[in-house]
């Protein structure tokens, strides 16, 4: 998603500058025009960060080689990644420390919508890290979703989606094995539930995946074992109980034990199917 998200910053004509692990995101930048980032490069006013989870995201930001402390005085932070509200409010306050702005910007949307500037972002933070942030996200997202003047919300929100997400795709993968367990067709399965009351924005979004047997990652199975996780620990807290998302975990997890992890996580359905015995499409 950050490349699509920089190429987005591009188009907008922003000076760009990026690092990635893998060198040929950063490659296709600089043919976009922008440029890899380097301790050489002049300051930023703003840094989008766009990582797995927690860790990364502090390691990114603050860490021995850290680039927090290459942002000009008063600069903006957007941190993207699926964190905790908890870990976004002591982010906020170690920017602030450092005479920067926070702003907890979890974003929606996938690769697709991330290379046409089209992401939905879940943002809090105060008027001025979301000013300091407005370019940006004018590059960057269809809707930002103002909620709240502090870091947070914008977190709690995402785990909220994420739940949501995460089970529908659970859910898809247990409906297109019980349609093969019973013969029926699912390109037809598609069609039909898609203007039933039964679909959902995931199953539309997941089930051609499977149907076209292309588990190309959009998104991994290995996604879902940490932002469920999240979503998990969060619930502990408030003592609440939610075991449609436990069950899902579960899931995840046994599809990652199973070797799936780095596949999409439409192959989740692989799990379910594979317990039955089930083919899918694409299988000899």
């Amino acid at each position: 998603m950050g490349l699509g998200m920089a190429l987005s910053l591009r188009r907008a004509g922003h000076e760009v500058y990026g690092l990635d692990l893998n060198p040929a995101q950063v490659a296709k930048l600089e043919q976009a025009g922008g440029k890899t980032l380097t301790r050489e490069a002049p300051a930023a006013d703003a840094l989008i960060c766009v990582v797995l989870n927690a860790a990364q995201t502090e390691d990114a930001l603050f860490g021995d080689n850290g680039w927090a402390g290459h942002l000009k005085p008063g600069g903006t932070i957007l941190s993207c990644a699926t964190v905790a509200p908890d870990f976004a409010r002591a982010m906020e306050a170690r920017s602030q420390a450092q005479g920067l702005h926070y702003l907890d910007a979890p974003i929606s949307g996938g690769s697709v919508r991330a290379a046409e500037g089209a992401l939905s972002v879940m943002a809090s933070g105060t008027p001025a890290a979301f000013d300091g942030a407005a370019e940006a996200l004018a590059a960057m997202a269809q809707t930002v979703h103002h909620l709240g003047d502090q870091a947070g919300p914008g977190s709690a929100m995402k785990a909220v989606n994420q739940l949501l997400a995460g089970v529908h795709i659970a859910a898809m993968g247990e409906a297109l094995g019980f349609a093969a367990s019973q013969g029926l067709d699912l390109a037809r399965v598609l069609d039909v539930i898609k203007v039933s009351a039964g679909t959902s924005w995931m199953f539309e979004n997941r089930a051609p995946h499977v149907i076209e047997a292309d588990y190309t990652p959009r998104s991994t199975i290995n996604i879902w074992p940490k932002d469920l996780g999240i979503v998990t620990d969060i619930a502990s807290t408030a003592n609440l109980p939610l075991p449609l998302t436990e069950t899902a975990l579960a899931q995840y997890r046994a599809a990652a034990e199973a070797g799936l992890g780095l596949e999409d996580d439409a192959a989740i359905t692989k799990l379910v199917a594979a317990r039955a015995g089930l083919k899918l499409p694409g299988d000899a």
